[in-house]
C-alpha cells in the first residue's frame, strides 16, 4: 500500500531524513519508534506533503505521490492524524466529523462506522471541539480522518498526553481497523508498550536514519525496548 524508499530532506543545511525507508502492508500495523527529535514527525509530514523531500521516492496504492500536493494524497485515500489532534476548537463535533469529508461529494452523510468505533462522539455530537477532554479530541481527530475512509490511516503520536483508558479504546480501535484487511496503518509512537502491543511490523529511528526493523514479534528479543529508551 505503502512504499517510502530512500528519502532524504534537509531543514536548511541540517540532513533531517537520510536515506530513509518505511513500507506499510494493507491489513497491518506498522511502528515507527523513535527518541525525540529522530525525525519520526518530520517523516510523517514528507509524506503527507507538508515538506519537500530532496531525493527518493513516496509510492502509494502503486502511484508514486512524492510531486503531489498534500489535498491530493488525502484525496487518493490517506488519513492523517497529526501529533497535538488539532482539531477545530469552535467547530462541533458534527462539523469537525464534516471537515474529514472535504474530498467527498457534498451531502455525504457522516459514517455511522465512526460512533461505533467511538460512542462518547455521538453524546456530544453538537459539542464544540475545545469543550472535549483531551482523550475526547483524539479520538474525534481520529473518527475525522476515518470519515473518507482512507486506505491508508496516519497516527502520530496518538497516546501523548492521553489518559490510559481512551489509550486502551484507541488500541482496540487500530487493531480492529487493521483485522479488517482492506486499511495499512502507520503509527508513529514513543509509549513502547502500546506500540509492541499492535505492531506487526516495527521500524527503529535514531538521528535521521532507520537502524533496526523487523516483525513485531521479535521486537523485545531484538532489544527494541532499549534502542528508544529515553
Amino acid at each position: 500500500m505503502l512504499a517510502i524508499r530512500n528519502i532524504n530532506q534537509y531543514y536548511g543545511g541540517s540532513h533531517i531524513l537520510r536515506d530513509v525507508s518505511v513500507e506499510a502492508r494493507p491489513g497491518q500495523v506498522t511502528v515507527v519508534l523513535g527518541r525525540n527529535g529522530v525525525g519520526k514527525t518530520t517523516l510523517l509530514k514528507s509524506l503527507m506533503g507538508l515538506v519537500p523531500i530532496k531525493t527518493g521516492s513516496i509510492e502509494f496504492d502503486g502511484r508514486a505521490i512524492h510531486q503531489s500536493t498534500p489535498y491530493q494524497r488525502a484525496r487518493a485515500g490517506i488519513g492523517f492524524v497529526p501529533q497535538g489532534r488539532e482539531i477545530f476548537a469552535r467547530l462541533s463535533v458534527e462539523e469537525n466529523l464534516r471537515m474529514g469529508l472535504a474530498t467527498r461529494p457534498g451531502g455525504t452523510p457522516v459514517p455511522q462506522e465512526l460512533f461505533e468505533l467511538f460512542p462518547v462522539l455521538k453524546q456530544m455530537l453538537h459539542r464544540r471541539g475545545g469543550d472535549l477532554s483531551g482523550g475526547q479530541q483524539q479520538q474525534l481527530a481520529i473518527a475525522r480522518a476515518l470519515a473518507a475512509k482512507p486506505k491508508l490511516l496516519v497516527l502520530d503520536e496518538p497516546t501523548e498526553g492521553i489518559q490510559p483508558s481512551i489509550i486502551k479504546d484507541i488500541g482496540r480501535v487500530i487493531r480492529m481497523l487493521a483485522d479488517r484487511g482492506d486499511m495499512a496503518i502507520l503509527l508513529v509512537e514513543q509509549y513502547y508498550d502500546f506500540a509492541q502491543e499492535l505492531a506487526d511490523s516495527y521500524v527503529v529511528m535514531e538521528r535521521g536514519e532507520v537502524v533496526a526493523q523487523g516483525p513485531g514479534k521479535d521486537m523485545e528479543a531484538r532489544g527494541v525496548r532499549q534502542l528508544v529508551a529515553i
